[in-house]
C-alpha cells in the first residue's frame, strides 16, 4: 500500500491570514471571536462570530474584478490553497505531466450562501434581470476545487466532499485513498467555509444551536465548560498538500508528518442529535486502519463546538473506544479560539494537529472555568502543554450523523 505523508499547510482563519500567525495565536490561547461586523447583527439573537479579518482575495491570486465573481469561500479556498503549495515547495503551472498527477479535493458544507442571499435579494427588488451571470459558478461548492484546479493546473482527480461539519476532514481522508490508491501522486485538500451572513446565522440561531453570550464574545465559546451555551460560527479554510511517500522523498520535500489512519461512519439516528456508537466505530476504524491500540495515540484534537449535547456525546464515545486509556489521553478543542467553521472545521483543526504532532505541543482548550462533570477527560485546559505526540488523532462529526477520524503520525526518518 502506497503511503501518504503531509508536505505543505495553508490556512486563512479568525486568529491569522496565515498558518504561521494563527498557530502562533493558537498556542498563546488568544480568541478570534467578536461582535459581527460584516452585516447589521442588531437584530439577531446571537451577534458574534469568528471572523476573519483584513482579507485579500489577492492573496489567493484574484485580483479585485475576479474576486467579486466568487462567493467569500472560494476566495478562502484558493488563499490557504495557495499558502499551502508555496510551503510544499510545488509548482504545477506550465507542467502538463506534472499537473496529470495532482488533484484537489477542497469541500464546504454549504457552500455560496452568502451570494444566494445578494442575488435573491436583487431579484426581489430590482427583477430577475439583475441576477449574476456568475452567482452559479460562483456558488456552487465544487467551485473551490475548480478554481484551484484551473489556476494551479492541478489536472488529476478533482472534486468536493460535502458532509457538513465533517467536510474538510472527508476530504483529507478521501484524498489519501487517492494516492493509496494510485490515481495521483499529489492532492490538495482540506474544507473552507464562509457563511457569516444574514441567512447562515439566522439559521442556526433558529435553532438554537449558537451562543448568545453577545456581551462577552471571546469566552463565548468554551468547550466541556459546564456554562456553554452554544457554538460560536467562524470562517475561513484550512488546506493541506499530501503526497505519496517517494514522490516526497524524491524531491526532498520537507515532511510535517504521515497519515496513517482514517474512520468514516454513520450514526443512522438523528438528522441533527449524534450518538455514542457511530463516533466510537469511527475513531476504531481509524486505529484498525493505522495498526495500532488506543493506547497508542497521545493526543485528540476534538470536534468539540461547545454544545450541551455534543461534548458530552464525544467525551462518552472517546471514553467507550479507548477504555482506560481514555484516562491518560491529552484532548482539546481548538473551536475554542476560531469558533466553529463548518465545512472548513476539519480543515484547519487538521492543520493544527498536523502542527501539534510536528512540535510535540497540545494547544489549549481556553474558556475552562467550571469543567462539566460530564465531560470528564484531560481537556488540556486554557494552557498549551509540551507533551510527546507520536500519534495523534482528529475527530470531526456533521449533521446528518456523518462521522470522520484522521490519525496522523509523527514523521521518524
Amino acid at each position: 500500500m502506497r503511503r501518504v505523508v503531509v508536505t505543505g499547510l495553508g490556512m486563512v482563519s479568525p486568529l491569522g491570514l496565515d498558518v504561521e500567525s494563527s498557530w502562533k495565536a493558537l498556542l498563546a490561547g488568544e480568541c478570534g471571536i467578536g461582535p459581527i461586523t460584516e452585516f447589521d447583527a442588531s437584530e439577531f439573537g446571537c451577534r458574534i462570530a469568528g471572523e476573519v479579518k483584513n482579507f485579500d482575495p489577492a492573496a489567493g491570486g484574484l485580483q479585485a474584478k475576479e474576486a467579486r465573481r466568487y462567493d467569500r469561500y472560494v476566495q478562502f479556498a484558493a488563499a490557504a490553497a495557495t499558502e499551502a503549495l508555496k510551503d510544499a515547495g510545488l509548482d504545477f503551472v506550465g507542467k502538463n505531466e506534472e499537473g496529470d498527477r495532482a488533484g484537489c479535493i477542497i469541500g464546504s458544507g454549504i457552500g455560496g450562501l452568502e451570494t444566494i442571499c445578494v442575488n435573491h435579494k436583487a431579484m426581489l427588488e430590482r427583477g430577475p434581470r439583475r441576477i449574476s451571470p456568475f452567482m452559479i459558478p460562483g456558488c456552487i461548492i465544487n467551485m473551490a476545487s475548480g478554481l484551484v484546479g484551473i489556476m494551479k493546473n492541478l489536472r488529476g482527480p478533482n472534486l468536493a466532499t460535502v458532509t457538513a461539519c465533517a467536510t474538510g476532514l472527508h476530504a483529507i481522508g478521501e484524498a489519501a485513498w487517492i494516492i493509496r490508491r494510485g490515481d495521483a501522486d499529489v492532492m490538495l485538500a482540506g474544507g473552507t467555509e464562509g457563511t457569516v451572513c444574514e441567512v447562515g446565522i439566522g439559521g442556526f440561531d433558529s435553532m438554537h444551536a449558537l451562543s448568545r453570550r453577545n456581551d462577552d464574545p471571546a469566552h463565548a465559546s468554551r468547550p466541556f465548560d459546564v456554562d456553554r451555551d452554544g457554538f460560536v460560527m467562524g470562517e475561513g479554510a484550512g488546506v493541506v498538500v499530501i503526497e505519496e511517500l517517494e514522490h516526497a522523498l524524491a524531491r526532498g520535500a520537507h515532511i510535517y508528518a504521515e497519515i496513517v489512519g482514517y474512520g468514516l461512519t454513520s450514526d443512522a439516528g438523528h438528522i441533527t442529535t449524534p450518538n455514542t456508537d457511530g463516533p466510537r466505530r469511527c475513531m476504531q476504524m481509524a486505529m484498525d486502519r493505522a495498526g495500532i491500540k488506543p493506547e497508542d495515540i497521545d493526543y485528540l484534537n476534538a470536534h468539540g463546538t461547545s454544545t450541551s449535547v455534543g461534548d458530552i456525546n464525544e467525551t462518552k464515545a472517546i471514553k467507550e473506544a479507548f477504555g482506560e486509556a481514555a484516562k491518560k489521553l491529552v484532548v482539546n478543542s481548538t473551536k475554542s479560539m476560531t469558533g466553529h467553521l463548518l465545512g472548513g472545521a476539519g480543515g484547519i483543526e487538521s492543520v493544527f494537529t498536523i502542527l501539534a504532532v510536528k512540535n510535540q505541543v497540545s494547544p489549549p482548550t481556553i474558556n475552562i472555568v467550571e469543567q462539566d462533570p460530564e465531560c470528564d477527560l484531560d481537556y488540556c485546559a486554557n494552557k498549551a502543554r509540551p507533551m510527546p505526540i507520536r500519534y495523534a488523532m482528529k475527530n470531526s462529526f456533521g449533521f446528518g450523523g456523518t462521522n470522520g477520524t484522521l490519525i496522523f503520525k509523527r514523521w521518524e526518518e
